[in-house]
């Protein structure tokens, strides 16, 4: 029996496990997800990409948002996220945020969680950030939030698990004791499903450091994706190099829909280290214009002053803007981030792990200005899904950078990443526990012949396409050369195949793939978005346009090899999603 979607090359499974509910992913959105599910009973698994701790969360400097602070309340926490969406927020899903947000940081304390104190030593020191109009951001370490928020969930998934794992056999235990495992380093391929569409577990590759080797699966009926982002598909990211659309491309064989892809947030003030820099760039984070840095050009003058109210504390896109704008008019590629008033002291006590990236790179920030241009940092568009993190793929959810909740809408809100991976995991734990674990259905084989690989060399080619085409700075030229230049890498994949040529499945094969087919969908949405939004910075037509634009674009794709837009769906709908009303997962 066969059924819908598509799947990549790669060979037949030669070990399954069974689980309740597996877990892809292991930022603060995926360890949530797990440790919610595995505390209600069910048997769950991790599968992440690298260790458990080299997801996204860990790279997250500034902080995570939440109303914490004496005179904040959610309102104005979403008031500011609304601003900054440019029109394109769900404002159920930003108030579920904001106000399910202050108990599920408390809920992450007492998980073990350490963040900073304020001068009293018992309150959380609170700092502000672009866009937000209140001190709200909760930080920890000085400028390593996400390595802490890491640090405590590791520790609570490997203690849950201790002495709960057994070691994991190419045949399953067939038993239905209640735990979590993990399964690090391994790539999850594809997504399993059964004659009626509904998800019965996934593919992945363990390599060669994990307990497996080679291809097996995981037999679920509940799927969690937390991948994280897509960075990797342009050539500078502030992402790390697992970042490379693996959830997004899953979803979207498999049949779901994905939603605002388009919407790419470069984060204004990343580590210029040149031209020619590649790959995973240092952050300078917001939380250091928070604190009074300023941003001048080569004269030392302020330009942002004047432009926002909040000058360098305007919302991200309208900073990247800002500097972009300022490094054409003088001719260079970027500005400059001032923060010598600082001190050392300063410097030390609050941004210890920056000031260790710029001085081992030459630049010390106590002295000097740093060099700053915009990176690729976050897609605030993903895997479309419901408020409980439901996908269009009964069974399947998706949380945290992966996932398109409605949340972010054009532009996210500084340090709102952290709280909607954390309060949108508790939301599918309870969705998944609600009812008692069943048994998944049998999987059937895809309809559509396997997806062909492109070879590993070809990622050079997608990034600097992406970076010269779909970047800061897009027009209907640039999006149009990058859309020749995709198709033509798909068309040179689909020859190879067609004369037996084909590549040898892989992990970087797999990667450069999945690379590929999140950048076709974000060129499809940017091509088609003819207007200036958020962080969607069309050069032709450089006005927002409510009356055209103020919507979504739905997004499938249908084998054997086409992106579908789909629809447009008016933003007040968003994101209600014709789902199963019988029991789920």
């Amino acid at each position: 029996m066969t059924g819908p979607g598509i799947r990549l090359e790669a060979p037949a499974p030669g070990w399954a496990i069974d689980a309740d509910v597996v877990v892809v992913g292991s930022g603060v959105a995926g360890l949530t997800a797990a440790l919610r599910c595995a505390a209600a009973g069910h048997r769950t698994v991790v599968v992440t990409k690298a260790r458990l701790d080299d997801g996204s969360t860990r790279w997250a400097q500034g902080g995570i948002a939440a109303a914490l602070g004496e005179g904040d309340t959610p309102e104005q926490h979403l008031n500011d996220t609304l601003v900054a969406g440019a029109g394109l927020c769900d404002e159920a899903a930003v108030r579920t945020l904001v106000t399910e947000g202050p108990d599920a940081v408390r809920r992450l304390i007492a998980t073990g969680a350490r963040f900073d104190a304020g001068e009293d030593g018992e309150e959380i020191a609170l700092t502000r950030e672009g866009g937000h109009h209140r001190r709200r951001i909760a930080h920890a370490g000085g400028d390593a939030t996400g390595a802490e928020i890491s640090r405590a969930l590791v520790e609570a998934v490997r203690a849950m698990g201790r002495g709960e794992r057994e070691a994991l056999s190419g045949k399953g235990d067939g038993g239905r004791r209640a735990g979590l495992r993990t399964i690090e380093n391994a790539l999850v391929l594809d997504l399993l499903t059964d004659a009626q569409g509904r998800t019965a577990g996934v593919t992945l590759h363990v390599m060669g450091e994990g307990q497996h080797d080679g291809v097996g699966a995981v037999h679920a009926p509940a799927v969690v994706l937390a991948t994280g982002g897509m960075g990797q598909v342009f050539s500078a990211t502030t992402n790390p190099a697992v970042s490379t659309g693996d959830g997004v491309a899953l979803a979207l064989r498999a049949g779901a829909e994905v939603s605002d892809l388009e919407f790419v947030q470069f984060h204004p003030t990343v580590l210029y280290l040149g031209p020619e820099a590649e790959g995973q760039q240092p952050l300078i984070s917001e939380a250091v214009r928070g604190e009074g840095a300023h941003l001048v050009d080569g004269d030392g003058v302020r330009f942002m002053v004047g432009q926002h109210e909040l000058a360098e504390l305007a919302p991200r896109d309208i900073v990247a803007k800002g500097i972009m704008r300022r490094a054409q008019e003088q001719g260079t590629e970027h500005m400059y981030l001032d923060a010598r008033h600082f001190g050392a002291e300063m410097w030390e006590r609050r941004f210890p792990t920056i000031l260790a990236a710029c001085r081992s790179h030459g630049i010390d920030p106590v002295t000097e200005p740093i060099p700053v241009a915009p990176a690729a940092h976050y897609a605030s568009g993903g895997v479309r899904t419901d408020l409980h993190g439901r996908t269009t793929v009964p069974g399947l959810y998706a949380c945290g950078e992966v996932a398109c909740t409605g949340v972010h809408g054009a532009n996210r809100l500084a340090s709102n990443s952290l709280l909607e991976g954390l309060v949108f995991a508790e939301r599918i734990a309870a969705d998944i526990t609600a009812r008692p674990p069943r048994q998944p259905g049998e999987p059937v084989a895809p309809e559509h012949p396997a997806l062909p690989l492109l070879p590993p060399e070809a990622r050079p080619t997608i990034q600097r396409t992406m970076t010269a085409g779909a970047g800061v700075l897009r027009s209907a030229a640039s999006l149009a050369e990058a859309f020749a230049t995709l198709v033509r890498l798909q068309r040179e994949a689909d020859g190879e195949a067609e004369e037996h040529k084909a590549v040898v499945p892989g992990v970087e094969a797999w990667e450069t793939t999945n690379l590929l087919l999140v950048a076709r969908v974000l060129v499809a949405g940017a091509r088609a978005r003819e207007e200036t939004r958020g962080c969607h910075w069309r050069e032709d037509h450089p006005e927002r346009n409510d009356d055209v634009y103020r919507r979504h674009r739905m997004v499938t794709y249908h084998p054997p090899r086409t992106v579908g837009l789909t629809g447009i769906t008016d933003s007040a709908d968003f994101p209600a999603i014709h789902f199963e009303t019988e029991p789920n997962p």
